[in-house]
């Protein structure tokens, strides 16, 4: 294979460390948490759920991914000496997208959760639901610097830009977009795809769990009254 023919990784899922480093290889697992949000999370989440809420949480995301994207093609810092190592010296490393990714994500997750929306914690469990997320962006940041594919400077660009993107995004979509969510369930897109918004809802959990024990009710009131009939 000729020179200017050579391969490519996806720096996505492309993660390395040293052998027999089990730290590394802790952290390398960690450094793949943003790949298992959006498949894992997101996608599952569409398909199960149709949450208006969950779209725009993920549509948040990848605009920020996109805003990092143009952010370091403009200003085109390198990667740390390391990249040699880990095939990483052909794409720049100012702002982090993990660390971007990973605090937005724990920042726009809080604020809906201290505010209530989609009411799946309660005043108990709340603060222990925070604390998942938050513990997860700081160790993926950590992990970006351990593994050799930033410095410290950029994942903490990345981890600051992250944090004001998210804040901006939920103002957005909770100030400005929240009275279109109506509209969105009713177009035509919203009743093919069944798209719902239940963010007005203050216990979704129990909301549904009642809503399928009175259908399963009915169900059965239905087939005995039709075995009395017949």
């Amino acid at each position: 294979m000729t020179a200017h023919n050579a391969l490519k990784a996806v720096s996505l899922t492309h993660v390395r460390y040293q052998r027999g480093d089990r730290l590394g290889l802790f952290l390398a697992w960690v450094s793949l948490v943003p790949v298992f949000i959006s498949l894992g999370g997101f996608v599952s989440h569409f398909i199960f759920r149709r949450e208006l809420q969950s779209m725009f949480f993920a549509l948040g995301l990848v605009v920020s991914q996109f805003i990092n994207e143009l952010i370091k093609k403009s200003v085109q810092q390198a990667r740390p000496e390391t990249c040699a190592l880990l095939e990483m010296c052909d794409s720049h490393g100012w702002p982090s997208s993990h660390s971007q990714y990973m605090f937005f994500f724990a920042v726009y997750f809080t604020l809906l959760t201290c505010k209530g929306i989609g009411g799946i914690w309660n005043v108990r469990t709340k603060w222990a639901a925070l604390f998942l997320p938050w513990s997860l962006a700081v160790l993926t940041m950590y992990s970006r610097v351990y593994l050799g594919y930033h410095t410290v400077a950029q994942v903490f660009a990345g981890a600051s830009l992250g944090i004001f993107l998210g804040g901006v995004w939920f103002w957005l979509v909770n100030s400005k977009l929240f009275c279109y969510f109506p509209l969105i369930e009713e177009s035509a897109f919203g009743r093919f795809f069944y798209v719902k918004d239940t963010s007005h809802i203050s216990d979704v959990l129990k909301f549904e769990y009642d809503n399928a024990r009175a259908a399963r009710k009915n169900m059965a009131a239905r087939k005995a009254m039709a075995t009395k009939s017949s």
